[in-house]
């Protein structure tokens, strides 16, 4: 070996401390030579009172000679000893002591030996020593050296040859600069030169590569102690150096996993996890690093559980991280985010088989699977240098996500079966990660597919209204949420809008949202008004939450939600509208004009406060006015009050004239640039009128002889409406209607016909009971007036109003060609 074996790597860092092991040296007879000032600090004694005189001075022999002259032949027979003794204190109670005993050899057969002794209450009271003292715990092997005060050798253990294969021969008698580098043998020179002129103990680390493990490297630590005299004059200098290399690893293994922890997976984005992978192992692990993963992985969905396809073809991989210490040395043939085609007899297809990982110290590739696979490749990692290799699988729940590559090239020192534990660790660590980052792919698409299966895929207006929707789903850290939009026919050419939001994020959200919705629709076809609704929808919600209460199978799936629920009519041109805790909607007029109705805010659904009624209120609507509802996440941010995003989003609706899609794109251009944290819902209804022509209304007395009266009129508006043959069927749907509200009515009777897109004969009376059909027998004379309205119309029903009812029936325009 020659001097540049254990090269020192870095300038070196001295680090004083104030260690509790005590040193002596002892000749061939125990008698004391050299004393330190740790050891006085320890027991007590200066070295005037301990130097030239035996060793059982401070360390009490056996109680008899006989023992003692054993316990020498012991030492010498072994070279040494270790163990746990009692030493007396100067003032005269016991210390118990940790004791090591090593044998020096000098030139010729001449033999000392060295003592060190470490306090047992300072190592269980946590103090933290140097690495003298966790050797001795581990009794792991010291290498000792004693300098004169010209820093000449001339005392040596066995054990310090083993640390860097210096034999004794060429230690003695020579200075440092005979046996070691320059650089080394003048920081080293320096060091100890300290410690003579001071007498303090300093520690000193290094890094070599020691004969016997020349391919790995190690970390050496060398404590230095001045030897003092029986006046107290440095004699010279004691090193003894430790392999720290275990534990200088294990620190920086914990480092690094403790920079896992907080550096891969900040996101729930697979992409993202790569290159977090990749980022933090270089340079800490390898020069570089490379992740590919699975191809379906970089789209949110899991690859099989068995790799590979039945024709025995590797699965293609994406390039999703890549880090270097020198990305213009490395020139790789994919970059990221490319589609990566393993060879299926390579190691990379290999390690996706077999989900093992691959460890090749020396990288040959001048033969093997390299050249024989991909010569091109080959080519270009010989060219990068990389000359060791470690190739890891990405495993998640027994499938393989991808596989991480880690190479060197600048740092010599090949990877070593620790390396590969690290690595392993690492890679699981990520896919962990990426394994979460899947589910959550999973389950969000999993509930915008319900979502956008569930909300409405087309609306219309009908002759009430123009709308214009838009939909924003929440971004990925929070995950879909329970919005919900609609817009619902109801008779008489009469519109519902509706817009809900429901409390919280992810699949149950839009389950829930699934489910009230339907709710808003089945109650709407029962024509309630606005208020009425919300508090039968409010009903709904808090059943929904006490059947979730009872499964404690299943979290409740529902807290609580929001509604605006609005009705208007474009004979009347009036709206009635209804909120249960959902913002206010706004009301742009032709001529550009914003209002925020006085609308009462409502509970917000299913939180127990159905004692508090809602309230509607009616507004008139001129024609072509905009009404805007939508949901908190258009107008709430963070910081910000929610009055800024409702002029805001007035601001942008003030657009007379404009095209609705427009509108809704100039609102949706309001949200700031970060993707919403919440679900983003906007409707526009503008409003239409019907003209009086297409309206035909008349009042009845309460009397049977209305009955041919009303057949009369209502035949006669069909026929001036080019509606000649719907006039049978109507005639009979109107005879029908108003003698059930003479029969059931004492007061006034409105008969209406409306034509818009279909034809809607109403009746009204003041009678507020609920008509039902029934199934009358062959022999009854009555009963069957709503079964025949029924089979004569397409679709019938009736609502409440607030001096009776309304019953009414649709028929479809059969002669749309001479309806005016």
């Amino acid at each position: 070996m020659t001097n540049t074996d254990h090269t020192l790597l870095a300038e070196p860092v001295s680090l004083p401390e104030a260690p509790d092991a005590a040193i002596a040296m002892m000749d061939a007879e125990g008698i004391v030579v050299g004393w330190t000032h740790a050891a006085q600090q320890l027991v007590g004694y200066a070295a005037g009172e301990v130097v030239g005189r035996s060793a059982a001075h401070v360390l009490p022999p056996p109680e008899d000679a006989r023992r003692a002259l054993a316990f020498a032949e012991q030492c010498r027979a072994r070279g040494g000893w270790s163990g746990t003794v009692a030493i007396g204190h100067r003032d005269g109670h016991t210390l118990r002591m940790t004791l090591r005993v090593s044998l020096l050899r000098g030139q010729g057969d001449d033999t000392r030996w060295l003592a060190s002794v470490t306090d047992i209450g300072s190592l269980s009271s946590g103090a933290t020593g140097g690495p003298v003292r966790e050797s001795l715990l581990a009794r792991a092997p010291i290498g000792i050296v004693v300098y004169d005060a010209q820093l000449r050798c001339v005392w040596v253990n066995d054990a310090m040859e083993r640390h860097d294969g210096v034999p004794r021969h060429r230690r003695f008698g020579r200075c440092l600069k005979d046996s070691l580098p320059a650089v080394e043998a003048e920081a080293l020179k320096v060091v100890m030169r300290q410690v003579l002129e001071s007498g303090t103990t300093t520690v000193h680390e290094y890094r070599a590569w020691p004969p016997a493990d020349r391919p790995r490297e190690h970390a050496f630590s060398a404590s230095f102690f001045c030897l003092q005299g029986a006046d107290g004059t440095p004699l010279g200098v004691c090193s003894m150096t430790v392999d720290v290399t275990g534990n200088k690893r294990a620190r920086e293994r914990l480092a690094i996993l403790s920079e896992a922890s907080t550096h891969i997976g900040s996101t729930l984005d697979v992409m993202q996890t790569a290159q977090e992978l990749a980022e933090l192992t270089v340079p800490l692990l390898a020069d570089h690093a490379l992740v590919d993963l699975v191809e379906f992985v970089p789209f949110g969905v899991e690859p099989p559980a068995r790799t590979g396809t039945t024709s025995g073809r590797p699965p293609l991989l994406r390039r999703a991280g890549l880090a270097s210490v020198d990305l213009g040395l490395l020139e790789l043939p994919w970059v990221r985010e490319e589609v990566v085609h393993p060879h299926p007899d390579s190691p990379f297809s290999a390690a996706m088989r077999t989900g093992r990982s691959y460890l090749e110290p020396m990288l040959d590739t001048r033969s093997g699977p390299w050249v024989d696979h991909d010569a091109v490749r080959a080519q270009k990692v010989r060219d990068s240098g990389v000359h060791s290799l470690m190739v890891v699988p990405i495993r998640a729940r027994r499938r393989v996500l991808g596989l991480a590559l880690f190479g060197r090239s600048t740092e010599q020192t090949p990877f070593q079966e620790d390396d590969l534990l690290l690595a392993e660790e690492l890679v699981t660590r990520a896919a962990l990660c990426l394994d979460n980052a899947l589910q959550y792919a999973r389950e969000r698409t999993a509930a915008l597919a319900l979502q956008r299966d569930l909300l409405p895929h087309r609306v219309q207006g009908g002759a009430a209204v123009e709308v214009a929707s838009r939909y924003v789903p929440a971004d990925m850290d929070h995950g879909v949420g329970g919005d919900w939009f609609d817009v619902v026919e109801l008779s008489g050419a009469r519109v519902a809008l509706v817009v809900g939001d429901v409390v919280g994020h992810g699949i149950n959200a839009a389950a829930t949202m699934g489910r009230l919705r339907t709710a808003v629709r089945t109650l709407a076809d029962l024509d309630l008004p606005p208020d009425e609704l919300l508090a039968r929808l409010d009903d709904t919600v808090r059943r929904l939450n006490d059947e979730d209460a009872d499964d404690t199978d299943r979290l409740p799936s529902v807290v609580g939600a929001t509604c605006l629920y609005a009705v208007y009519d474009p004979v009347s041109r009036r709206c009635t509208l209804a909120r249960a805790g959902h913002p206010p909607p706004l009301v742009v007029d032709a001529q550009g004009r914003v209002t925020v109705p006085d609308l009462p805010a409502g509970a917000p659904l299913g939180l127990g406060l159905g004692l508090v009624p809602f309230e509607s209120v009616e507004l008139e609507l001129p024609e072509g006015s905009v009404l805007a509802l939508y949901s908190d996440g258009l107008v709430e941010s963070r910081g910000e009050d929610i009055d800024v995003g409702l002029r805001r989003l007035g601001a942008a609706l003030a657009q007379p004239g404009a095209a609705l899609e427009d509108l809704c794109s100039r609102a949706m251009e309001t949200l700031s640039a970060q993707a919403p944290a919440d679900d983003v819902t906007l409707l526009l209804a503008r409003t239409r009128a019907l003209p009086p022509a297409q309206v035909a209304s008349w009042d009845l007395p309460n009397e049977l002889v209305t009955v041919p009266t009303a057949r009369r009129l209502a035949a006669r508006q069909l026929r001036e409406w080019g509606l000649e043959p719907l006039v049978t069927d109507v005639e009979s749907l109107v005879s029908e209607l108003v003698t059930n509200a003479i029969r059931h009515g004492d007061g006034p009777i409105g008969l209406r016909l409306i034509q818009h897109r279909v034809l809607t004969c109403e009746v009204s009376d003041t009678n507020t009971g609920q008509p039902r059909s029934r199934h009358p027998g062959n022999l009854d004379e009555h009963g069957r007036g709503l079964h025949l309205v029924g089979r004569l119309s397409r679709r019938c029903g009736f609502r409440s109003v607030a001096d009776g009812k309304v019953v009414w029936a649709e028929q479809d325009l059969r002669s749309p060609t001479g309806a005016r």
